[in-house]
């Protein structure tokens, strides 16, 4: 004995499950974008709109009136009976704004909320690729395991039934799907629609239902999957407010669903975020009273420009399958032999037009990139243009 004490074993700062995670594919890129000046956007999916004034004007009034403490943890209960009466006569799905309804700050909240809720270590959650950034994180941060169902440009990136149910093992506890999609602005029929219900009812399963863009869909919108026979009590409804009404700062969100869930939800929500903002809250009950016309016309006007911007792409030699809802467009770039980020960076780097690295959505987003027409149809008709020039400069394959 050198008289010498031992040592443990020095312990890493950062949980390794959370050390393991990606950045977003997103978010980096446009810290790129960031430092560059005079750059046309078709990144990041934020409408270009501002919120409608009369939404802006409760807000201020709500402050004005002294309306500024904590609210329920579930959230303001005249909000969550707008929330239900909303989703009864758009959605066809009733719920109990007391005990099936959960105000957020954002949908974001109200997924991580309800994939902590029901996951326990080693559950499976099975999701389409390409699909929104934080969907697999997420699931990983439950310590859940994110199977991930390729959708196929050829399908209009649809998602095919008999794919998914093939990724079903018992370990899986949840579909979670998007539709209308980001980041390929695909859409559900209303047979596919059935076909994924009738699997979640013989497997067994929760469905994760995230309708963010829902409202801009620019055909007939399929009624919801939990509208359908012997859903509602299996499905969780994620919707909020931030794309149709434009309300992205605000981050207003909210889930409905079965009570035992929603409960669940509540008591996370309670340790972590307790309430969201008042004011948001306020902002939100004004968006459903009296937004849906400034909604409407917001739908019409991201329509023309997913006809200028489609047309666009298959012009220029770029295949771009015109999507039915949200409000992106995802051409297929393999034809100029350069991957997703190559495509990216050499595109801003020489014409100072941003568009989003297909791979940033999972890897069978690679050949693709995302581009936004949530900005100015003037913008748009630009960024074409320098695309339309980058393309022809290339070299040939």
């Amino acid at each position: 004995m050198n008289g010498s004490k031992s040592h443990p074993e020095k312990r890493p700062l950062v949980a390794p499950h959370i050390a393991s995670l990606p950045k977003s594919g997103i978010r980096d890129f446009f810290d790129l974008v960031s430092t560059m000046k005079d750059v046309i956007s078709l990144g990041i999916g934020e409408p270009d709109f501002v919120t409608p004034w009369n939404i802006r004007e409760n807000a201020l009034y709500s402050i004005e009136r002294g309306h500024t403490h904590y609210t329920s943890n579930l959230g303001m209960l005249p909000l969550r009976k707008e929330i239900c009466n909303y989703l009864a006569s758009d959605f066809q799905v009733n719920y109990d704004p007391v005990s099936e309804c959960i105000v957020t700050v954002g949908v974001s909240e109200a997924l991580d909320l309800v994939i902590r809720a029901i996951t326990s270590p080693g559950d499976e959650i099975v999701y389409h690729e390409p699909c929104y950034v934080s969907y697999n994180a997420e699931v990983k941060m439950a310590h859940g395991v994110p199977v991930a169902v390729e959708t196929r440009e050829e399908n209009d990136f649809s998602l095919d039934p008999d794919d998914l149910e093939k990724a079903i093992t018992s370990k899986t506890r949840a579909i979670l799907l998007n539709f209308p999609c980001n980041p390929t602005g695909a859409t559900l029929t209303m047979e596919q629609t059935k076909r994924i219900a009738d699997i979640a009812v013989k497997h067994d399963l929760i469905v994760l239902a995230d309708h963010i863009y829902s409202e801009l869909t620019y055909g007939d919108m399929t009624p919801p999957i939990a509208s359908l026979p012997g859903m509602k009590e299996r499905t969780v409804f994620l919707h909020g407010f931030s794309k149709a009404f434009a309300m992205t700062g605000f981050r207003i969100g909210y889930a409905c669903g079965p009570a035992a869930i929603i409960d669940a939800m509540m008591k996370i929500h309670q340790y972590s975020m307790l309430c969201a903002p008042i004011t948001a809250q306020e902002a939100a009950l004004e968006a459903l009273r009296s937004g849906r016309p400034d909604m409407e016309a917001m739908c019409l006007e991201y329509r023309d420009r997913r006809n200028v911007i489609v047309d666009g792409f298959n012009s220029m030699g770029l295949h771009c399958f015109k999507p039915e809802g949200a409000f992106y467009v995802f051409p297929n770039i393999t034809s100029t032999g350069l991957s997703s980020m190559e495509f990216a960076k050499k595109l801003l780097m020489s014409r100072k037009v941003a568009v989003v690295p297909g791979s940033a959505f999972g890897p069978c987003g690679e050949g693709f990139v995302r581009c936004s027409y949530a900005t100015s149809m003037e913008g748009i008709k630009e960024a074409l243009q320098k695309i339309g020039e980058f393309i022809k400069e290339l070299p040939k394959a």
